[in-house]
């Protein structure tokens, strides 16, 4: 016996053999894999380690993997582009949030489970049923390819609603709103400085390559660029540093110190910069909407009507007169006010042929029917033949009038409800903060009218982590210094 236990404990030569022969067989095997495979092989086996660690980690603290998409959602869209390759990293977001979905449910660490992070809110409820649905859209009758919607259903609502439940499970505190804050503002100021590298200096060969591909008929326009950075492109370029300009300009009006209140006020100018060399003009209601929604939230008359003024005052100035009409950037804003442009009068046109088409589909012609996933999965049809450049448009198609409805009627209470949270809200920073993420979610809600906005990264990931927090902020409030004092007080004669 106890030799059988020995040969159990220590090694023997026949188990020093077969360890050996393992290591060998693993040895030639990588090697073959490697000479076939080359060097990508090499680096994914060289991946594959840290890979697998990262996604332990993620299982056991699911915050990274929602951290991981923040960041990534930043970058992905253009990361082909600058590498020079069509491997489908866009499916990476798809990947973490279901990574991050995951390790919430296996996850031992229960601090999520806390009353104040339950999904049991109006704005879980009104995502679902959008999301349902999109959902029920698989069944419409109309619908051409369901690999299309597959693809196309990601961004209308499949990330929407799992990251209004991973935000309102997991960001349990103010510390995370302020550092998706700085992640925001972070990621925007490189995305600006690579946009003015691509304006006064140059691309690289990868974005001349995409360029002549075909994107060229859009992105250069009278011999000039429209900055696309390492945004998908220039549309969306411009209206994620509209979105994150106005969010600068309100922060710097409600700071208390006055350093902050420069900073604020100097990233301001810095991303309307950035707004201004993408050449969108849509954009531009972004900022409009988002101050005139500022203004109300004040409820203040002498603000409003400073403000109402000052508005008046830029309006008639882009509207009225030819002030700075040499600089190209400033033609292109003016333009977005111009009832006539062509631009404007061809979707007009666009819209009644889509209206002729849809008025005996009231459930429209599926996800994925229009637009780009349209014209992969579908080509030659009427729908993914007709640009679709409104989000709104966009919805019309491809869910009906019914879709639509409901679309709206999510965004209108989400907009009421979020009105009412962020004028409640007592601690003043908070409150500056949450004024500025909902001003910018209807901003771009109103300017998703003339581009679709709504459902492109980044600005999808900044808004549906904006919804999700504004329509729940008052988790997050203090209250009075007053109140907090009774409290105390309270607490030390129950003690005694």
């Amino acid at each position: 016996m106890p030799g059988f236990t020995r040969s159990l404990t220590q090694p023997t030569w026949l188990g020093n053999t077969l360890s050996g022969l393992v290591a060998i067989g693993a040895a030639v095997g990588l090697g073959i894999a490697i000479n076939k495979g080359g060097v990508p092989v090499a680096g994914a086996l060289i991946a594959l380690p840290p890979a697998i660690a990262y996604v332990l980690f993620c299982i056991m603290r699911p915050v990274i993997g929602m951290w991981t998409y923040i960041h990534c959602s930043f970058f992905i869209n253009g990361l082909g582009r600058l590498l020079e390759t069509e491997a489908p990293f866009g499916l990476a977001i798809d990947g973490l949030l279901l990574l991050t979905l995951l390790g919430m449910w296996l996850s031992t660490d229960r601090a999520d489970d806390r009353p104040s992070n339950s999904v049991n809110t109006a704005v879980f409820y009104l995502v679902l049923a959008w999301f349902l649905y999109t959902l029920l859209e698989l069944l419409n009758p109309e619908t051409r390819s369901r690999e299309a919607w597959f693809y196309a259903v990601r961004g209308v609502s499949l990330y929407w609603i799992q990251v209004v439940v991973i935000v309102l499970k997991l960001v349990n505190d103010r510390t995370q709103i302020d550092r998706f804050v700085r992640v925001w503002l972070g990621w925007s100021i490189v995305a600006a400085l690579w946009g003015f590298k691509q304006q006064y200096v140059g691309l690289v060969h990868g974005e001349i390559m995409w360029l002549e591909s075909g994107a060229k008929k859009t992105h250069v326009l009278f011999g000039h660029l429209r900055s696309f950075s390492f945004y998908s492109d220039a549309g969306q370029f411009g209206a994620a540093m509209a979105h994150v300009s106005l969010f600068a300009i309100l922060k710097a009006l409600e700071e208390p110190k006055l350093t902050r209140k420069l900073i604020y006020a100097g990233l301001a100018v810095f991303y309307f910069w950035g707004f201004a060399i993408a050449g969108s003009r849509g954009p531009l209601f972004v900022l409009a909407v988002g101050i005139i929604m500022y203004l109300f939230l004040k409820k203040n008359v002498l603000i409003l009507t400073i403000g109402i003024v000052i508005g008046g005052g830029a309006f008639g100035l882009l509207k009225y007169t030819t002030v700075g009409q040499g600089n190209y950037q400033v033609q292109r804003i003016r333009s977005a006010l111009d009832p006539n442009d062509p631009s404007l009068q061809v979707r007009l046109e666009n819209q009644q042929k889509l209206a002729a088409y849809l008025k005996t589909r009231p459930l429209g012609g599926g996800i994925g029917s229009g637009g780009d996933w349209g014209r992969r999965f579908s080509p030659g049809t009427f729908l993914a033949e007709t640009a679709l450049d409104s989000w709104y448009v966009k919805i019309w198609v491809e869910s009906g009038v019914v879709g639509l409805s409901v679309h709206l009627l999510t965004l209108v209470i989400m907009g009421i409800i979020g009105f009412i949270q962020v004028a409640r809200l007592r601690d003043p920073t908070l409150k500056s903060t949450m004024t500025g993420l909902y001003c910018g979610f209807v901003g771009v809600a109103a300017a998703s009218y003339g581009n679709q906005v709504f459902g492109q990264s980044p600005s999808n990931t900044v808004l549906y982590v904006s919804i999700a927090l504004f329509c729940t902020c008052g988790r997050f409030d203090s209250p009075p210094v007053a109140e907090a004092k009774n409290r105390s007080v309270h607490k030390q004669i129950y003690a005694a």
